[in-house]
């Protein structure tokens, strides 16, 4: 499982943002992104099929005002041992997902 989170207002990747993958609730991994915003290992090699949740952290990056304090992004594994990332594009009032490669 691999995440990042490019800040599209400000035109770079969005360091220092906490991520938390969870799935029924339980949390299974943690991490932050790097200087190019990415989290490039997280959580186990492969993942069950079921439901999982990326919670990132983006008040803490965008501030106290933050329209958006925190971006939850659910998702499905149907072939758990196939790579899954999933990148968030970020600004103050929006954001946006896909499945990445």
């Amino acid at each position: 499982m691999t995440t990042h989170v490019l800040d599209t207002a400000a035109g770079k990747p969005a360091a220092g943002i906490a991520v938390r993958l969870e799935s029924g609730g339980v949390e299974i991994a943690r991490g932050h992104t790097d200087d190019d915003g990415r989290i490039r290992d997280l959580g186990p090699d492969a993942l069950e099929p079921g439901v999982y949740r990326l919670v990132f952290d983006t008040g803490a990056y965008l501030g106290p005002d933050a329209f958006f304090p925190e971006v939850t992004v659910s998702f499905r594994v149907v072939d758990g041992a196939r790579h899954h990332h999933v990148p968030v594009l970020l600004s103050p009032f929006s954001y946006s997902t896909y499945r990445g490669s």
